[in-house]
């Protein structure tokens, strides 16, 4: 059950980044400091992390007390290093495209556009595993278009609304973050949670300095609006959610976690109205109730082909 609570409170964490950035926005940061700032304060408090964790270890040798109540990190190699780091830049790729996005949408409905990642998880794993689509598969997939038309307000405003630099941006979004969600699955599982968190977000802070150089750090950061921003960004966006995937997407499969993902869509937009004032309408809700129906409707078919199969088994059973 940890494992479903760790991802389902990560993919809140992410619900609340799109309305920091605007306010960001709205005191003239632009992206290179928003997300620099953010990358910044989630690899410093990573590695203090990673820096307890070892020092606990270390605590443990010295007192010969190296059991279950302690726990025992598997040693990474430069090579699993090297792949957790080229795995977060993912991290920095979702974080520069969707706050660009946020520049031509609103934040309801940038996250309506990264909210496509759920069905783009399910058919690159259908594609890896050479599955033909089903119905169930299809479904599902008209289940969150229809959701989508409905969230982004294209049944009451049209199209004249949309931004298509905006529109890309965001469909950009989603497919960084269906790699993001991958990666997390793939990359060095076994390892402790708190290194594979340091080592992903040291990847994409890599990234970003070569892209954006981190002038901001010496020019007025340290004790400046921008650094409140860059904490809340670095907490919320590249130090809870990372660690608490890297800790529960190994155990419940990337399908489960794209499930659990689904929250950080009610808490964007949620956020996005009450914080930021942007008129959600009743068929917009409906539209994000869609989404999230949408991303439920495979498990939910499983489990009731489960409970069939179990009740099946149970009358033969009795019959005998």
């Amino acid at each position: 059950m940890k494992y479903y609570v760790s991802v389902f409170l990560g993919a809140m964490s992410y619900g609340i980044l799109s309305t920091i950035v605007v306010l960001a926005y709205g005191e003239g940061y632009h992206l290179g400091e928003v997300v620099g700032s953010q990358m910044f304060m989630g690899f410093v408090l990573s590695w203090l992390l990673a820096f307890f964790i070892k020092m606990k270890e270390r605590y443990c040798r010295r007192k010969g007390a190296l059991s279950t109540s302690c726990g025992s990190a598997k040693a990474l190699t430069w090579k699993n290093r090297l792949l957790l780091m080229l795995a977060g830049t993912a991290t920095v790729a979702t974080s520069l495209v969707y706050y660009q996005s946020l520049r031509y949408n609103s934040a309801s409905l940038a996250v309506v556009l990264l909210f496509q990642f759920t069905w783009m998880t399910t058919l690159i794993q259908a594609v890896s595993r050479r599955q033909r689509p089903n119905r169930v598969m299809i479904l599902t997939l008209l289940i969150l278009l229809g959701g989508t038309v409905f969230a982004a307000g294209l049944l009451e405003q049209g199209s004249t609304h949309l931004s298509m630099p905006g529109i890309v941006l965001g469909l950009l979004s989603a497919v960084t973050y269906t790699l993001f969600v991958l990666f997390n699955g793939k990359a060095v599982p076994d390892a402790h949670p708190a290194y594979r968190s340091a080592w992903m977000i040291t990847g994409a802070f890599t990234v970003l300095c070569i892209v954006f150089p981190p002038r901001f750090l010496f020019q007025g950061f340290f004790g400046g609006k921008l650094m409140l921003f860059g904490f809340l960004l670095g907490t919320f966006g590249a130090f809870i959610p990372p660690l608490l995937y890297a800790f529960g997407v190994p155990h419940i499969g990337e399908s489960m976690a794209g499930i659990l993902g689904a929250v950080e869509l009610p808490v964007a937009v949620f956020m996005s109205s009450t914080v930021l004032h942007e008129q959600v309408s009743f068929v917009r809700w409906a539209g994000v109730a869609l989404i999230l129906f949408g991303v439920m409707f495979p498990k939910l078919h499983t489990l009731k082909q489960n409970r069939d199969t179990s009740q099946l088994k149970t009358k033969a059973h009795k019959s005998v």
